[in-house]
Protein backbone atom coordinates (compact mmCIF):
# COMPACT_ATOMS: atom_id res chain seq x y z
CA UNK A 1 0.00 0.00 0.00
CA UNK A 2 2.82 2.39 0.82
CA UNK A 3 4.40 1.69 -2.57
CA UNK A 4 1.16 2.61 -4.36
CA UNK A 5 0.94 5.84 -2.38
CA UNK A 6 4.51 6.67 -3.33
CA UNK A 7 3.72 6.03 -6.99
CA UNK A 8 0.76 8.39 -6.87
CA UNK A 9 2.92 11.09 -5.32
CA UNK A 10 5.66 10.75 -7.94
CA UNK A 11 5.50 13.71 -10.38
CA UNK A 12 6.04 11.55 -13.45
CA UNK A 13 3.73 8.71 -12.45
CA UNK A 14 -0.01 8.32 -12.30
CA UNK A 15 -3.04 6.86 -13.94
CA UNK A 16 -3.02 7.77 -17.63
CA UNK A 17 -6.32 6.20 -18.66
CA UNK A 18 -8.09 9.55 -18.54
CA UNK A 19 -5.31 11.07 -20.63
CA UNK A 20 -5.74 8.39 -23.30
CA UNK A 21 -9.48 9.00 -23.45
CA UNK A 22 -8.93 12.76 -23.65
CA UNK A 23 -6.28 12.36 -26.33
CA UNK A 24 -8.59 10.34 -28.59
CA UNK A 25 -11.36 12.91 -28.28
CA UNK A 26 -9.12 15.09 -30.45
CA UNK A 27 -9.60 13.19 -33.75
CA UNK A 28 -13.30 12.58 -33.05
CA UNK A 29 -14.10 16.19 -32.22
CA UNK A 30 -11.83 17.37 -35.02
CA UNK A 31 -13.84 15.37 -37.54
CA UNK A 32 -17.12 16.82 -36.24
CA UNK A 33 -15.74 20.37 -36.44
CA UNK A 34 -14.44 19.73 -39.95
CA UNK A 35 -17.91 18.63 -41.04
CA UNK A 36 -19.39 21.75 -39.44
CA UNK A 37 -16.86 23.92 -41.28
CA UNK A 38 -17.68 22.25 -44.60
CA UNK A 39 -21.39 22.78 -43.93
CA UNK A 40 -20.95 26.54 -43.45
CA UNK A 41 -21.38 28.23 -46.85
CA UNK A 42 -19.45 31.27 -45.63
CA UNK A 43 -16.20 29.28 -45.58
CA UNK A 44 -16.48 28.08 -49.21
CA UNK A 45 -14.90 30.52 -50.05
CA UNK A 46 -14.61 32.80 -47.00
CA UNK A 47 -17.02 35.71 -47.15
CA UNK A 48 -15.42 38.97 -48.20
CA UNK A 49 -15.36 42.03 -45.92
CA UNK A 50 -16.14 44.13 -49.00
CA UNK A 51 -19.61 42.59 -49.48
CA UNK A 52 -22.39 45.14 -49.34
CA UNK A 53 -25.10 45.07 -46.69
CA UNK A 54 -27.61 43.76 -49.22
CA UNK A 55 -25.24 40.99 -50.30
CA UNK A 56 -24.63 39.93 -46.71
CA UNK A 57 -28.35 39.96 -45.93
CA UNK A 58 -29.06 37.88 -49.05
CA UNK A 59 -26.39 35.38 -48.02
CA UNK A 60 -28.01 34.83 -44.63
CA UNK A 61 -31.48 34.65 -46.18
CA UNK A 62 -30.41 32.09 -48.79
CA UNK A 63 -28.38 29.84 -46.47
CA UNK A 64 -30.20 30.15 -43.15
CA UNK A 65 -30.56 26.42 -42.48
CA UNK A 66 -26.93 25.55 -43.20
CA UNK A 67 -25.66 28.51 -41.18
CA UNK A 68 -27.75 27.46 -38.19
CA UNK A 69 -26.70 23.83 -38.47
CA UNK A 70 -22.98 24.52 -38.79
CA UNK A 71 -22.75 27.19 -36.11
CA UNK A 72 -24.94 25.28 -33.66
CA UNK A 73 -22.62 22.30 -34.17
CA UNK A 74 -19.60 24.51 -33.51
CA UNK A 75 -21.31 25.87 -30.42
CA UNK A 76 -22.13 22.41 -29.06
CA UNK A 77 -18.91 20.59 -29.95
CA UNK A 78 -16.20 23.24 -30.13
CA UNK A 79 -15.62 23.19 -26.38
CA UNK A 80 -15.08 19.42 -26.52
CA UNK A 81 -11.59 20.01 -27.95
CA UNK A 82 -10.51 21.14 -24.46
CA UNK A 83 -9.76 17.61 -23.17
CA UNK A 84 -7.17 17.22 -25.93
CA UNK A 85 -5.37 20.40 -24.87
CA UNK A 86 -5.69 19.42 -21.23
CA UNK A 87 -3.49 16.39 -21.96
CA UNK A 88 -0.81 18.88 -23.01
CA UNK A 89 -1.31 20.65 -19.67
CA UNK A 90 -0.88 17.40 -17.73
CA UNK A 91 2.28 16.57 -19.64
CA UNK A 92 3.63 20.08 -19.02
CA UNK A 93 3.14 19.49 -15.29
CA UNK A 94 5.33 16.40 -15.56
CA UNK A 95 8.30 18.49 -16.68
CA UNK A 96 11.09 18.60 -14.14
CA UNK A 97 12.88 21.93 -14.24
CA UNK A 98 10.00 24.39 -14.28
CA UNK A 99 7.21 25.47 -11.99
CA UNK A 100 3.64 24.68 -12.95
CA UNK A 101 3.03 28.31 -13.85
CA UNK A 102 3.49 27.59 -17.58
CA UNK A 103 0.92 24.78 -17.47
CA UNK A 104 -1.68 26.83 -15.60
CA UNK A 105 -1.20 29.85 -17.86
CA UNK A 106 -1.44 27.56 -20.90
CA UNK A 107 -4.75 26.18 -19.66
CA UNK A 108 -6.07 29.71 -19.09
CA UNK A 109 -5.09 30.70 -22.64
CA UNK A 110 -6.80 27.61 -24.09
CA UNK A 111 -10.03 28.28 -22.19
CA UNK A 112 -9.98 31.94 -23.24
CA UNK A 113 -9.58 30.96 -26.88
CA UNK A 114 -12.44 28.48 -26.68
CA UNK A 115 -14.66 31.16 -25.14
CA UNK A 116 -13.89 33.64 -27.91
CA UNK A 117 -14.61 30.97 -30.51
CA UNK A 118 -17.98 30.29 -28.89
CA UNK A 119 -18.83 34.01 -29.03
CA UNK A 120 -18.21 34.08 -32.78
CA UNK A 121 -20.62 31.15 -33.20
CA UNK A 122 -23.27 33.07 -31.29
CA UNK A 123 -22.86 36.14 -33.50
CA UNK A 124 -23.29 34.03 -36.65
CA UNK A 125 -26.39 32.44 -35.14
CA UNK A 126 -27.88 35.79 -34.11
CA UNK A 127 -27.33 37.12 -37.63
CA UNK A 128 -29.26 34.14 -38.99
CA UNK A 129 -31.93 34.28 -36.26
CA UNK A 130 -34.01 37.05 -37.85
CA UNK A 131 -33.19 37.37 -41.54
CA UNK A 132 -35.92 40.02 -41.91
CA UNK A 133 -33.79 42.53 -40.01
CA UNK A 134 -32.40 45.51 -41.88
CA UNK A 135 -29.38 44.57 -44.01
CA UNK A 136 -27.22 47.00 -42.02
CA UNK A 137 -27.90 45.15 -38.75
CA UNK A 138 -27.21 41.76 -40.32
CA UNK A 139 -23.99 43.17 -41.75
CA UNK A 140 -23.00 44.46 -38.31
CA UNK A 141 -23.55 41.03 -36.75
CA UNK A 142 -21.65 39.39 -39.59
CA UNK A 143 -18.72 41.76 -39.05
CA UNK A 144 -18.75 40.96 -35.33
CA UNK A 145 -18.82 37.23 -36.04
CA UNK A 146 -15.91 37.28 -38.47
CA UNK A 147 -13.70 39.68 -36.54
CA UNK A 148 -14.25 37.81 -33.26
CA UNK A 149 -13.53 34.53 -35.05
CA UNK A 150 -10.29 35.61 -36.72
CA UNK A 151 -8.75 38.69 -35.09
CA UNK A 152 -8.38 37.88 -31.33
CA UNK A 153 -5.15 35.88 -31.47
CA UNK A 154 -3.44 37.10 -28.29
CA UNK A 155 -4.49 34.14 -26.19
CA UNK A 156 -3.66 31.69 -28.99
CA UNK A 157 -0.19 33.17 -29.42
CA UNK A 158 0.32 33.02 -25.65
CA UNK A 159 -0.74 29.38 -25.68
CA UNK A 160 1.99 28.39 -28.14
CA UNK A 161 4.67 30.58 -26.57
CA UNK A 162 3.96 29.12 -23.12
CA UNK A 163 4.31 25.59 -24.44
CA UNK A 164 7.61 26.51 -26.07
CA UNK A 165 8.91 28.03 -22.84
CA UNK A 166 7.91 24.94 -20.88
CA UNK A 167 9.78 22.73 -23.36
CA UNK A 168 12.89 24.91 -23.16
CA UNK A 169 12.81 24.93 -19.34
CA UNK A 170 12.43 21.15 -19.14
CA UNK A 171 15.35 18.86 -18.30
CA UNK A 172 17.24 18.49 -21.61
CA UNK A 173 18.59 15.12 -20.52
CA UNK A 174 15.14 13.65 -19.92
CA UNK A 175 12.50 15.82 -21.60
CA UNK A 176 8.78 15.13 -21.71
CA UNK A 177 8.54 16.59 -25.22
CA UNK A 178 11.41 16.72 -27.72
CA UNK A 179 12.98 20.13 -28.10
CA UNK A 180 11.72 20.55 -31.65
CA UNK A 181 8.18 20.82 -30.21
CA UNK A 182 9.22 24.15 -28.70
CA UNK A 183 10.49 25.39 -32.08
CA UNK A 184 7.35 24.16 -33.82
CA UNK A 185 5.14 25.86 -31.22
CA UNK A 186 6.92 29.19 -31.73
CA UNK A 187 6.54 28.80 -35.50
CA UNK A 188 2.81 28.25 -35.01
CA UNK A 189 2.59 31.33 -32.78
CA UNK A 190 4.28 33.42 -35.47
CA UNK A 191 1.77 32.14 -38.05
CA UNK A 192 -1.06 33.49 -35.87
CA UNK A 193 0.23 37.06 -35.57
CA UNK A 194 -0.95 38.45 -38.95
CA UNK A 195 -4.55 37.48 -38.21
CA UNK A 196 -4.78 40.43 -35.81
CA UNK A 197 -5.04 42.59 -38.92
CA UNK A 198 -8.46 41.14 -39.69
CA UNK A 199 -9.98 43.83 -37.50
CA UNK A 200 -8.39 46.56 -39.61
CA UNK A 201 -8.02 45.50 -43.25
CA UNK A 202 -10.86 45.02 -45.73
CA UNK A 203 -8.78 43.54 -48.53
CA UNK A 204 -5.49 41.74 -49.00
CA UNK A 205 -3.77 38.91 -47.10
CA UNK A 206 -4.58 40.46 -43.69
CA UNK A 207 -8.34 40.74 -44.26
CA UNK A 208 -10.42 38.11 -42.49
CA UNK A 209 -10.71 36.13 -45.75
CA UNK A 210 -7.07 36.71 -46.70
CA UNK A 211 -4.22 34.26 -47.15
CA UNK A 212 -2.51 35.05 -43.84
CA UNK A 213 -5.49 35.80 -41.62
CA UNK A 214 -7.71 32.93 -42.68
CA UNK A 215 -5.78 30.20 -44.46
CA UNK A 216 -2.39 30.38 -42.75
CA UNK A 217 -3.88 31.00 -39.30
CA UNK A 218 -6.38 28.16 -39.41
CA UNK A 219 -4.08 25.82 -41.32
CA UNK A 220 -1.26 26.31 -38.79
CA UNK A 221 -3.63 25.64 -35.90
CA UNK A 222 -4.97 22.46 -37.51
CA UNK A 223 -1.43 21.28 -38.28
CA UNK A 224 -0.42 21.88 -34.66
CA UNK A 225 -3.29 19.73 -33.40
CA UNK A 226 -2.38 16.89 -35.76
CA UNK A 227 1.32 16.99 -34.88
CA UNK A 228 0.66 17.21 -31.15
CA UNK A 229 -1.63 14.18 -31.32
CA UNK A 230 1.32 12.02 -32.30
CA UNK A 231 3.68 13.79 -29.88
CA UNK A 232 1.26 13.21 -27.02
CA UNK A 233 0.71 9.60 -28.00
CA UNK A 234 4.47 9.01 -27.78
CA UNK A 235 4.66 10.85 -24.45
CA UNK A 236 1.83 8.75 -23.00
CA UNK A 237 3.46 5.51 -24.11
CA UNK A 238 6.63 6.65 -22.40
CA UNK A 239 4.76 7.65 -19.24
CA UNK A 240 3.11 4.22 -19.12
CA UNK A 241 6.54 2.56 -19.20
CA UNK A 242 7.84 4.87 -16.47
CA UNK A 243 4.79 4.16 -14.33
CA UNK A 244 5.41 0.45 -14.53
CA UNK A 245 9.07 0.90 -13.61
CA UNK A 246 8.21 3.08 -10.61
CA UNK A 247 5.49 0.69 -9.49
CA UNK A 248 7.93 -2.21 -9.67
Amino acid sequence: MQILEDVQDTPRAGNIKAQWVSLWTGPVVGLVLLLAALAFPGFRPPMSPTMSADQVAAFYSDHTAWIRFSQATFNLCGILILPFFTVIVVQMKRMKNQSHVFAYCYLTAVVSGATIFALSNVFFLVAAFRTDRSPELIMLLNDLAWIVLIAPVGMVISQFVLLALAVYFDDPADPVFPRWVGHFSLFTAAAMVPAAGAAVFHTGPLAWNGLLSFWVRNGAFALFVVVMFFVLRTALHRQAVEDRVVAA
